[in-house]
């Protein structure tokens, strides 16, 4: 069962306040990733529904995600929890994040995201190593976003 923690900053010169805004905006997020489609807002700040889907191996992963979040500090840090099935090849996934922004002395913001995700079943029967290279271009692809956007 691949499962692995992460944990990536990034320094910009954009506001904490503006930083916050951009980085709670779920239509925006799910632009930035590639294998995240479909996202839908239950409750603002507190639950969405997402789509991801993507190939492992021979397989073609398509998970329904329920994503909640439990903790909320607004402007300063938030708590992500989503989990997902796909039943067709028998496979979850599991992700528990959480984001600080932090102010800079220049003005700009701080943006550190860590947590862990774990991936079990027949996709995670590809090994480790398929699945960690999936999750690092998911997260490359957030961060790289994020970095054009916020400066």
């Amino acid at each position: 069962m691949p499962s692995a923690e992460f944990n990536r900053e990034l320094v910009t010169s954009t506001a904490p306040d503006d930083a916050w805004q951009t980085l709670t905006d779920v239509p925006r997020l799910v632009d930035w990733v590639s294998i995240v489609s479909e996202a839908r807002e239950v409750a603002p700040l507190e639950q969405y529904t997402a789509v991801l889907a993507d190939r492992v191996g021979p397989f073609k992963l398509k998970a329904d995600l329920n994503i909640r979040v439990p903790e909320v500090e607004p402007g300063r840090q938030i708590r992500v929890v989503a989990a997902g099935e796909d039943r067709q090849v028998s496979s979850r996934i599991a992700v528990d994040a959480t984001m600080r922004l932090t102010p800079t002395d220049a003005g700009g913001t701080t943006v550190v995201v860590e947590g862990r995700y774990e991936v079990s079943g027949r996709a995670a029967s590809m090994g480790a190593g398929i699945i960690t290279q999936k999750a690092k271009k998911i997260i490359d692809e957030f961060f790289n976003r994020a970095a054009a956007e916020l400066g």
